[in-house]
This record gives C-alpha cells, structure tokens and sequence, in this order.
C-alpha cells in the first residue's frame, strides 16, 4: 500500500478526522483507510479535495497516482 499525503496535509490543516469527514460528507472509518493508503473511489476523492478547498487539478498534492 502506498500512503498518500492526506494525513499530512489535514494535520497541517489543523483538522481533525471527524472534522474532515463531516466537511467531506464520508465516515471516519473511510477517511481513516484513505489515510492508510488504501484505495477510493474518484467521487470520494473529489468530495476530500473540496472539502480541503482543493481543485480536482490539484489531486496529486494529496494522491499518489
């Protein structure tokens, strides 16, 4: 698995998890196996990126790919 710069990024953010997730409308269970680096789908990827006021251009600050 590779991890992505997601945890990274929210922490310096100042985020937590749960705040992310409720911005980002998906669970912290998901949010936390995107963490891990396990696999999402494009939408779920699009909704964490709006959700830290990122455009979808801008997906490879957060997603290895």
């Amino acid at each position: 698995m590779t991890r992505n710069k997601l945890k990274h990024f929210r922490e310096s953010q100042l985020l937590s998890k749960a705040e992310l997730a409720r911005r980002a409308g998906i669970s912290p269970i998901t949010l936390d196996r995107i963490e891990k680096g396990l696999p999402c789908r494009m939408e779920t990827q699009r909704k964490i990126l709006d959700a830290l006021g990122l455009k979808p251009s801008q997906k490879a600050r957060i997603f290895d790919e």
